[in-house]
């Protein structure tokens, strides 16, 4: 390991712990803070790389027009609480059977 991340890794625990320590030192949180620690170093490290220009705003204007959305009407309809297919709602007598295949 090189010095400067010896030393990188260092001032990280250092932070990390302060931060620990000032919070109660929560117990199962080391992690936490430790996580904590190497971002706020990460902003302390390159302060600049959070003005950097989003990529999704540098091109308000795309060259390809997206067709805005259009809700279409439904054109189907929603079964209802009697529409259940084809099927009598009751078994029939084997006469009304007959009659009903019959019908068909």
């Amino acid at each position: 390991m090189a010095k400067n991340e010896k030393h990188h890794d260092r001032e990280i625990r250092a932070r990390a712990r302060r931060m620990w320590l000032e919070a109660g030192s929560p117990k199962g949180r080391e992690d936490e803070y430790l996580e904590r620690a190497r971002e706020l170093q990460a902003i302390v490290e390159h302060p600049g790389a959070g003005l950097l220009p989003n990529p999704m705003v540098a091109h308000p204007h795309p060259i390809d027009v997206v067709e805005e959305a259009e809700l279409l009407e439904n054109l189907g309809e929603f079964p209802g609480r009697s529409d259940q297919g084809d099927r009598r709602p009751a078994p029939m007598t084997k006469a009304k059977a007959r009659r009903f295949l019959r019908e068909e």
